[in-house]
């Protein structure tokens, strides 16, 4: 089983940054689709980033502009540049990769976001 590691979680103020960074814990040859999950106290995990193996991007509306998500294929590494950061964007961040139907997951990252 492949393990994607994350890091780059922590605690921030409101208009802040962060960035978070995902990668497998040994070398895979190739991944398809990798992107980020986010999970608040009391509410669903929900979809906050994608991209596909050849660079296209889709975001949930409420991070829009804010956000931006890329990837370094060489080392199957996916990001989440996150600015302008508020308090509802507070939550455990999961990162994700998807080879074909298999979906990898990372153990989570927390985010908090002060106000």
């Amino acid at each position: 089983q492949v393990q994607l590691v994350e890091s780059g979680g922590g605690l921030v103020q409101p208009g802040g940054s962060l960035r978070l960074s995902c990668a497998p814990s040994r070398s895979i040859f190739s991944l398809d689709a990798m992107g980020w999950y986010r999970q608040a106290p009391g509410k669903q995990r929900d979809s906050v980033a994608a991209i596909t193996s050849g660079g296209s991007t889709n975001y949930r509306d409420s991070v829009k502009g804010r956000f931006t998500i890329s990837r370094d294929n060489a080392k199957n590494t996916v990001y989440l540049q996150m600015n302008s950061l508020k308090p509802d964007d507070t939550a455990v961040y999961y990162c994700y990769a998807a080879d074909g139907p298999r979906v990898y997951w990372g153990q989570g990252t927390q985010v908090t976001v002060s106000s």
